[in-house]
């Protein structure tokens, strides 16, 4: 196999290239992508379909190696471990715009992966593996119906840049990693500073721009290689079945999809569906021995069927509502009596409880960076979804990609809400208690009411929804506010924005066909911000601002600022002093390297402690001050007396009474506190003690 590579040029001194032939060569597929000197590789290879299994098993994993950037991994067996919040959110978003383009029906186990190769700290590599991803897919035997073109975006003082670097993105109000075909998107993920909906759109055209040379080079490279698809056998019910079922179902669908109550629509829909089978078993099972047909996937497409007639057609949702209404909508706070802030915000049968904790500077999220950027959060939000928020059971683990994928979303939505300058950590937890479409928005509501009964002075409050399509023949779109979980499942779009009253803070975009046009975008955009601003003015009328003070059980910050030149002295040989400090206090000192000291207590005794022992190890020696202090050394002229760690003063023994002193140790020894005053610093920083101006003043 001949080695074939092309590069796209994404703007001035910014290529990409693509490179196939060298690398993996036993994969179905595999290519190196490659934007300065960082080098992603991506490999796709399939097998027969598992026994029994009735979807599409597509697995995406994207992994970064220390070594990509010269490093060691940390801990003792120094190797890699679970995958990390970044690497699970890039597989997520590989995943996402892959999966609506193979054929239906197809089921075999699909695997892609994605590892980074080498990593200049500058260019970024997830968007480098999602673009990858479909060019290893172009050039394999898979069938796949691509390809796309995949990008991030930023805006730097108004003007948009294709795969800016770290350090641009510091100065870019917008991060958005867009995935599409020509002229249609299909999938995106960011966050902005509260640009408009038009900025937005404008990102989308710019990037469609760039996805257009993206696609025409993989066509290229696709062609080059030339290598053919292996057949395959498509999965779905039969002809017969299907026509049966629809038979069947005709009349009878149409009022269960529109029971408003999800238990009881799900109780309806399951009835019928056994009343079908009961019917039907006779017509496909003449004889006690013939094996039933799976009625199953026949009676989930026509219940599909039936949803979105009813939606085209008529306008009628599955609980009632009109397309641009919302459901009912009810906020509290401070409903937790320990917490430091809480709030309940419900929307229809989805609820979320989202607490939040105020900590030190230590209680920052910290990370390995391995592509570059920033490896320390101020702010973080986690989402838990338990298995009784949607009446089930399951196993009971740690996070999943899922809710990883959604505190993730709700996390960049809140942020930039948090004053940069803000001194402490805080960390809100969503937990989703019932759950029917758009827990991850809900918990953006939820954490924006939190975060202002915490008293965190946020900009301003945040709010997200999603918007739904449902599309027909002839070009029929209808979109729909606020889906519930099962308009999610039979539609094709969960498009979620968040934002304040200013403009769009968070986004994300999951389609199930392959591509919506951006014209269509637009308009779903215009429709979630109406809906926004009608959730902002119900949870203004709970909580119209943050509270002016914080809970009394968040802990109490003092700052004080420092000479530098003092940090050691607090810190103390090997955290000696510090360490002292917080231990007879229990209190949190967090030190900056411009001498900023912020120090967290729980109680006011404990802050006053650690207040005074910090001033008193970092205070500056000044002329007039008395102190106690302690002998360091003993000269027949005087004593070296240490006043505040780390700075000693001369007591010499004319100084020491107001009488003559024959001997030194007549009036202190070696470690004796003596008390001082400081008479004088020269030049040079030298100070000069005296005892019996000390002692005439405390008299």
């Amino acid at each position: 196999m001949s080695i074939e590579n092309v590069t796209i040029n994404l703007g001035p001194g910014r290529d990409i290239v693509i490179e196939t032939g060298k690398l993996a060569l036993l994969a179905g597929g595999s290519v190196t992508v490659r934007q300065g000197e960082t080098v992603v590789l991506v490999a796709a290879c399939s097998a027969k379909p598992r026994p029994g299994l009735d979807f599409f098993p597509l697995q995406v994993d994207y992994r970064e190696r220390f070594c990509a950037s010269g490093m060691f991994p940390g801990g003792y067996f120094k190797r890699e471990g679970r995958p990390t919040e970044k690497e699970i959110l890039t597989s997520r978003m590989t995943d996402r715009p892959l999966r609506p383009l193979f054929p239906k029906g197809y089921i075999e186990d699909v695997q892609i992966m994605a590892m980074l190769l080498s990593a200049d700290g500058e260019n970024e590599a997830d968007v480098l593996a999602i673009f990858g991803a479909s060019a290893a897919l172009m050039v394999s035997d898979l069938p796949f119906l691509g390809p796309i073109g995949a990008l991030r975006v930023g805006r730097i003082d108004g003007s948009f840049v294709a795969n800016p670097t770290h350090s641009e993105m510091e100065k870019s109000d917008l991060d958005l990693v867009y995935a599409g075909v020509a002229g249609k998107t299909i999938m995106i993920e960011g966050c902005a500073n509260e640009i408009s909906d038009e900025v937005l759109r404008d990102a989308f055209l710019f990037a469609d721009a760039v996805v257009t040379r993206q696609i025409e080079a993989q066509r290229q490279m696709a062609a080059r290689v030339n290598k053919p698809k292996k057949p395959y056998v498509v999965h779905l019910p039969s002809e017969d079945v299907l026509r049966a079922v629809e038979e069947y179902c005709r009349g009878k669908l149409d009022a269960a999809c529109s029971i408003v109550d999800k238990k009881q629509r799900q109780e309806a829909l399951n009835s019928v569906s056994a009343q079908m089978e009961e019917a039907l078993k006779p017509r496909f099972c003449p004889t006690p021995e013939a094996k039933a047909p799976d009625f199953g996937p026949a009676f989930e497409i026509v219940t599909q069927q039936t949803v979105r007639r009813l939606i085209l057609d008529t306008g009628k949702r599955m609980d009632g509502r009109s397309v641009d209404q919302i459901r009912p909508i009810s906020c509290e706070v401070g409903i937790l009596p320990r917490t430091h802030g809480s709030a309940l915000f419900t929307r229809g049968e989805t609820q979320a409880l989202v607490t939040t904790t105020l900590g030190a500077e230590g209680d920052a999220q910290e990370f390995d960076v391995i592509t570059g950027g920033k490896g320390k959060k101020p702010f973080y939000l986690h989402y838990n979804f338990p298995n009784f928020s949607v009446g089930e059971t399951g196993r009971i683990s740690g996070p999943g990609r899922r809710e990883i994928g959604h505190g993730a979303l709700a996390e960049r939505s809140v942020a930039g809400m948090v004053p940069k300058d803000f001194p402490y950590t805080v960390r809100c937890v969503s937990d989703i208690l019932a759950s029917n479409g758009s827990s991850s928005m809900a918990s953006v509501c939820g954490a924006s009411l939190s975060l202002m009964d915490a008293g965190v002075p946020i900009a301003r409050a945040v709010s997200g929804i999603s918007v739904g399509l449902v599309t027909g023949e002839k070009d029929r779109k209808v979109l729909m506010v606020d889906i519930i979980g099962a308009e999610d499942h039979y539609g094709d779009m969960d498009f979620k924005v968040s934002g304040t009253r200013t403009g769009i803070t968070g986004f994300q975009l999951d389609l199930k066909i392959p591509g919506l046009d951006i014209d269509t975008m637009y308009k779903a955009m215009q429709m979630n911000r109406g809906a926004r601003l009608q959730i902002l003015d119900i949870m203004e009328a709970s909580m119209p601002q943050a509270r002016p003070e914080m809970s009394p059980h968040a802990p109490k910050i003092f700052s004080l600022k420092i000479n530098p030149e003092r940090i050691g002295a607090l810190i103390g040989p090997g955290g000696k002093v510090i360490r002292g400090i917080t231990d007879s206090t229990g209190a949190q000192i967090d030190v900056n390297d411009d001498g900023t000291v912020n120090i967290f207590a729980v109680n006011g005794p404990a802050m006053e402690a650690a207040k005074r022992q910090v001033m008193e190890v970092t205070a500056e020696p000044e002329i007039g001050q008395v102190y106690r202090g302690v002998v360091k050394s003993v000269k027949e002229f005087g004593a070296f007396i240490e006043i505040i760690p780390g700075h000693e003063g001369l007591l010499h023994i004319s100084e020491m009474a107001d009488y003559r002193v024959n001997k030194v140790e007549d009036i202190c020894k070696l470690g004796d506190q003596v008390t001082v005053k400081i008479i004088d610093i020269d030049e040079r920083g030298r100070v000069r003690l005296s005892r019996k101006a000390a002692l005439a003043e405390v008299k």
